[in-house]
C-alpha cells in the first residue's frame, strides 16, 4: 500500500504575506483591514468558507459581494491573492522527493475560490501534486478539526499509520496527530525533508 504525504501550502510550500493580501483587498474594495475583518474573516464568512460552507467559487464570490457590499471582480481577486505568495524552492524540492517515495497531496485551509483557482495561484505545484491540489472546503471541514484529516484519508484510502502530513500550525499538527496521521511541524524545508525521510524509512 503506498504512503500519503499531505502538506499544507501558505507558509510551508510558499512565504504568505496576509497583510500584503489585506492591502490589496482594501484596494479593491475601499474597506480597511478592520472593516474587512468584520465583515468578512469571521466564523460566518471566510471560516466558514474553509469549512465547505460556499459549494462553488461562484457561491464564495456571492456571499463575499454581500458581505463587503461591494461588486469584487473574480480575476482581481486571484491576482491579489496570488501576489501574497512566493514560492519556497527547497521546500517544493522537499516535496517533489515526498512524490518519490508516495502520493502527495494538498490540505490548505481556503475556500472554494481558491480551490478553483488553485492551478493559478500555485502554479509550481500542478507538476508536482497534479490532480492532487485540494482546499479544506473539499472536504466540508478545516483544519485542525480531525473530521478533515479523517476524510483525507478516506479518500485516499489510506489507513493513518501509513500518512504523513507537514504544517506550520501547531493545533493543525495536532489534529492531524490525533488520528494516528504523523504529523511534521514546519520550521525549515531541510527539516521537513529529514522527517519525510525518516518517515518512508520506518515502513
Amino acid at each position: 500500500m503506498t504512503l500519503l504525504f499531505i502538506f499544507d501550502m501558505d507558509d510551508v510550500l510558499y512565504d504568505y504575506d496576509w497583510r500584503a493580501r489585506m492591502a490589496g483587498m482594501t484596494r479593491m474594495t475601499g474597506h480597511s483591514l478592520e472593516e474587512l475583518r468584520r465583515r468578512w474573516w469571521t466564523a460566518e464568512g471566510e471560516w466558514s468558507a474553509e469549512a465547505g460552507g460556499f459549494a462553488t467559487g461562484a457561491d464564495y464570490l456571492a456571499a463575499l459581494e454581500a458581505a463587503l457590499e461591494t461588486p469584487v471582480d473574480e480575476a482581481e481577486w486571484v491576482r491579489v491573492r496570488g501576489a501574497a505568495m512566493t514560492p519556497r524552492p527547497e521546500a517544493l524540492d522537499a516535496v517533489r522527493r515526498a512524490s518519490e517515495l508516495g502520493t502527495v497531496t494538498l490540505l490548505t485551509n481556503n475556500g472554494a475560490l481558491t480551490s478553483t483557482h488553485l492551478p493559478t495561484l500555485a502554479p509550481e505545484l500542478v507538476d508536482i501534486f497534479g490532480e492532487h491540489l485540494f482546499t479544506s472546503s473539499d472536504y466540508g471541514a478545516r483544519k485542525p478539526d480531525p473530521v478533515v484529516f479523517s476524510r483525507v484519508l478516506e479518500a485516499y484510502g489510506v489507513p493513518a499509520q501509513r500518512a504523513f502530513f507537514a504544517d506550520d500550525m501547531p493545533e493543525n499538527v495536532e489534529g492531524a496527530a490525533s488520528v494516528g496521521i504523523t504529523a511534521h511541524l514546519y520550521s525549515t524545508a531541510g527539516e521537513m525533508r529529514a522527517a519525510i525521510e525518516e518517515f518512508a524509512a520506518a515502513r
